[in-house]
């Protein structure tokens, strides 16, 4: 039982401290800060992680995990509009869940200084993007916009469940899949 709730206070300390890190970047982003938004004091913080760095690596690695657990749940599945839709509703319930860490994965998407080989790595993964086709790069990088975007604003209205499939569809019609089965 200590050890899941263990596990919860350093999740929500991670998805806090990532959606500071996503808005304002590392260098930006204090340790008073970060303190505040997960609700300790800097030494209770330190306690849990030993520096801002180890901070920062911890919630990166937390969304590289959470990533991987959606191409693993996925990797079985044919390319197409039925694994398209799974990707996106698993990425959907993480973005609901864990708001913070969607912002961080999606910054490199927005922030230049930010953007990574192993982010285009992930996103080629998980929706299958040849490089040379700019029309789904395109698609993909407007569908996870709208879910970023949308998730947030479900969670901020509180409105997580009732908002899950229309974000979903939204997305999925944004992949150019409108009017598809899912």
């Amino acid at each position: 039982m200590a050890r899941a709730l263990r596990q919860h206070v350093d999740e929500e300390i991670l998805d806090r401290a990532a959606a500071l890190f996503a808005q304002h970047g590392f260098e930006q982003t204090s340790l008073k800060a970060l303190a505040d938004a997960v609700g300790l004091s800097k030494a209770g913080l330190l306690h849990h992680y030993p520096s801002k760095e180890a901070l920062h690596a911890a919630a990166l690695e937390f969304s590289a995990v959470r990533s991987r657990q959606v191409l693993d749940r996925v990797a079985a599945l044919p390319l197409g509009p039925a694994r398209d839709r799974r990707v996106l509703e698993l990425l959907t319930d993480t973005a609901l869940d864990r708001p913070g860490l969607v912002a961080l994965l999606f910054r490199p998407v927005t922030t230049p200084e930010a953007h990574s080989a192993e982010h285009d790595a992930l996103l080629s993964e998980l929706f299958a993007i040849d490089p040379s086709d700019e029309e789904r790069l395109i698609r993909v990088t407007g569908a996870l916009s709208a879910l970023a975007v949308l998730s947030l604003a479900a969670n901020y209205r509180g409105e997580k469940t009732s908002w899950r499939p229309r974000i979903v569809d939204t997305c999925f019609d944004a992949l150019g899949h409108a009017g598809s089965a899912g």
